[in-house]
């Protein structure tokens, strides 16, 4: 039994996550749960890693990487290593010296390494990179032979076989090869003389039947032919109409077409091509009637008529003016042998190259020669195969820890060094900077999914005019609030590259951003609903007034006319039930108001800390609901919805906290150090809030004074010393606007008589 492997784990996200540190964690994947992996599968597009790399991990081509797969290709390059460990590294450049050539397939990479470096002109390299083995092109540009199974013209050496190739790519289409040349591969070689064949065979059975298929000699049996082919549907068109019109002469008319028919083209210019002229019968249709070879025939018609009567009825049947359906059914039978070695025809694809060469073609031994170049080159199968899993070692060594360490793990994505694969870039907008983007192709599908999420979601698209690209993004903002985020906004959104584009709002999900907007929300939403009343009032007024001007002008200018005033508006009747319906209401507010001014009363009474925590705990019953709600739901706001929307198999409820979120959304900062004027010409004028809380703080302070109600201070600074006979005789009860503090007491000289109601 082998021995278990020991795990690292650490906690983010509100769940464990392996830590992947050393090429021995990747060649024991297979033992790690899968239930404790942070996703099971992820796409193909649309992430920061090479498409081609996650396409050689995609064995099935299906366009995702499934835990498997990623397990057999972790397997595959730790094996091939001398040192996993260098996975972690993450260099786009392996060393040949780290190929493992201990092994009869490490042998088999390090040939093929060292044979594209050949290729590519860099035999005295020792390191390969990604860029060397993706230009396949490159590799086998200059090769006769690459193993793919394609031979090119140039894989011949004599101009005879490159002739043969280019012939089979005319006839039968081509495949590309490897160094992207056109060439052809088995299938077309075969199909190829497949044709070849059956056409030499299909001639050689007219050769043996020569004087029944070619009555009239080869020549002017297939001119006859092709003439007659030429007129055979409207003769056989003319002939059935007349054989109608014998059966029933009411169909005569119909049968030679009315005479509205030709007012639709009668009036424009015609030529004997007209398409409505074409349509007719060739000549005018009766009961038995010969079709004539001359004279009245349809023009559209004529000339082909006129070869047909040259090429076919002269050497048939003699030189005559009409042609009977009689002689029209001789002349088919005449045919007839033709006719059915046409139908039996083969090979029509190589046709065009002529009987001689394809006769030579035969003769000559070429399907051995090209058979013998295919089989070359399919001997260096292994070895292009060799090539391919050079590309995947050399791709695995830059690209596998990476995309291991955000698949099994999100570390990248919590650990903050660096973004994760599936983040692709930041977005600027309203003084925010969001980390948290990635690509998106439907936003309106993506949307169903992602919205689960919990988080608030802007879909944005992004469009650089100067490169002609577009792309979309979906982006979670985590921090501040939403005030000003709607649809439309512009910002500038930066990809992993470094590029920018243009960004536009076109779609929001909205859920709470932070605690701090959950708590001033109610009030947020109150000022609206305020202002929203305010404009309703003011548009009435202003409705109202505007009515009453115009009434105004209507009655002055109508004032010396006959015509009679305008009717006064019908009085309003007093309903009784409204007015006790008012009653009732306004006995309840007055309760309820009467009721709050004693509460006030009793409260300003006690003292500020009372005042002080009436407003807390109002603002707090007010808030506390929305705080609650949004709290909630921050708690469960987590990354899983949105990346299984992208064609993830998230495994983990990947969790964006308050914490974490306010990492994934920067606000605007001012930079340490910064200086900032500390006046702005353009500022709005406000109230004096400052001013009037220091006057009100001094005035509390020199009433406590002046009253006797700093005991701390020294007798020389006490009023009695300093005022004289202005300084108060008795004690008096001041209103004072701070509590108590020690030494400074003025209850202490109001009599407790006064503070009674």
């Amino acid at each position: 039994m082998a021995e278990q492997h020991k795990w690292t784990f650490f906690r983010a996200g509100g769940f464990d996550q392996v830590k992947l540190t050393s090429g021995a964690d990747l060649k024991h994947l297979d033992q790690l749960d899968q239930k404790l992996w942070a996703a099971l599968a992820c796409p193909t597009r649309g992430l920061e890693i090479e498409a081609r790399t996650l396409e050689l991990i995609d064995t099935d081509g299906n366009g995702r990487v499934r835990a498997r797969e990623l397990i057999a290709a972790a397997r595959f390059a730790v094996d091939s290593l001398k040192t996993p460990d260098d996975l972690f590294k993450a260099a786009d450049g392996l060393p040949l010296a780290s190929i493992q050539d201990a092994t009869p397939e490490g042998k088999v990479l390090a040939a093929s390494a060292k044979q594209i470096l050949h290729h590519i002109g860099k035999d005295d390299a020792s390191t390969l990179t990604v860029a060397d083995v993706s230009d396949r092109v490159r590799i086998f540009a200059d090769t006769r032979f690459n193993g793919d199974g394609v031979i090119t013209e140039f894989s011949a050496t004599d101009e005879g076989g490159k002739a043969v190739v280019r012939e089979m790519m005319d006839c039968m289409g081509s495949v590309p090869d490897l160094s992207g040349k056109p060439g052809v591969g088995k299938e077309q070689i075969e199909a190829f003389f497949t044709e070849v064949q059956a056409y030499s065979q299909w001639q050689a059975a007219a050769d043996a039947d020569a004087a029944r298929i070619f009555p009239f000699g080869k020549d002017a049996t297939v001119a006859a032919v092709d003439a007659l082919q030429a007129v055979r549907a409207k003769l056989d068109d003319y002939f059935g109409r007349c054989r109608l019109a014998a059966y029933d002469n009411r169909a005569e008319q119909a049968l030679n077409r009315k005479e509205e028919e030709y007012l639709g083209f009668a009036a424009k210019d015609l030529d004997i091509t007209t398409s409505e002229v074409r349509g007719f019968p060739l000549a005018r249709v009766a009961a038995g009637k010969a079709l004539p070879l001359e004279g009245p025939i349809n023009p559209a018609h004529a000339v082909a008529l006129k070869l047909f009567a040259s090429a076919a009825v002269v050497p048939i049947l003699g030189p005559r003016k009409e042609l009977t359906e009689a002689d029209w059914l001789d002349m088919l039978a005449k045919f007839s042998a033709y006719f059915a070695w046409q139908a039996g025809k083969a090979g029509e694809r190589i046709e065009k190259l002529g009987l001689a060469r394809v006769r030579e073609l035969l003769s000559s031994g070429a399907r051995s020669s090209v058979e013998a170049l295919l089989a070359q080159d399919e001997s260096l199968r292994v070895e292009t195969e060799g090539i391919e899993q050079v590309e995947r070692l050399v791709r695995y060594y830059r690209d596998l820890a990476l995309l291991c360490v955000n698949f099994v793990s999100f570390e990248d994505f919590y650990d903050g060094d660096q973004p994760a694969i599936f983040q692709a870039g930041t977005l600027y907008l309203d003084q925010r900077a969001c980390r948290l983007c990635l690509h998106v192709e439907d936003a309106a599908k993506h949307g169903v999914m992602a919205g689960l999420a919990g988080a608030y979601l802007a879909y944005v698209d992004c469009v650089n005019s100067s490169r002609g690209e577009k792309m979309s993004i979906v982006a979670a903002f985590t921090a501040g609030d939403s005030d000003n985020l709607m649809v439309g906004r512009n910002g500038l959104f930066y990809d992993r590259k470094g590029k920018d584009w243009d960004a536009t709002v076109t779609k929001i999900i909205e859920n709470p951003i932070s605690i701090r907007q959950a708590f001033w929300a109610p009030y947020k939403k109150f000022a609206r609903y305020m202002e929203e009343q305010i404009n309703k009032r003011a548009a009435a007024a202003d409705a109202e007034a505007h009515a009453k001007l115009a009434a105004t002008a209507v009655v002055a200018v109508n004032a010396d006319s006959k015509l009679p005033p305008p009717p006064p508006p019908p009085e309003k009747k007093v309903d009784v039930g409204t007015v006790a319906a008012i009653g009732v209401a306004a006995g309840a507010i007055g309760t309820f108001v009467t009721a709050l001014v004693a509460h006030a009363v009793g409260i300003l009474q006690m003292g500020e800390f009372a005042i002080l925590g009436a407003i807390v705990g109002l603002m707090l019953l007010i808030s506390l609901p929305s705080v609650v709600m949004a709290y909630m739901k921050l708690r469960k706001r987590n990354l899983g919805p949105i990346l299984d929307a992208n064609g993830w198999a998230v495994n983990s409820k990947a969790k964006i906290n308050v914490p974490f979120g306010a990492t994934l959304s920067s606000q605007a900062k001012l930079p340490s150090g910064s200086r900032r004027a500390a006046s702005d010409r353009y500022a709005e004028r406000s109230f004096p809030w400052k001013t009037l809380v220091v006057f009100v703080l001094l005035l509390d302070v020199g009433a406590r004074w002046y009253f006797g109600g700093i005991h701390w201070l020294p007798d020389f600074l006490q009023p009695k010393q300093i005022l004289g006979d202005w300084a108060p005789k008795h004690a008096q009860a001041f209103p004072t606007f701070l509590p108590d503090l020690p030494g400074i007491s003025p209850s202490a000289a109001v009599p407790a008589d006064s503070l009674k109601p």
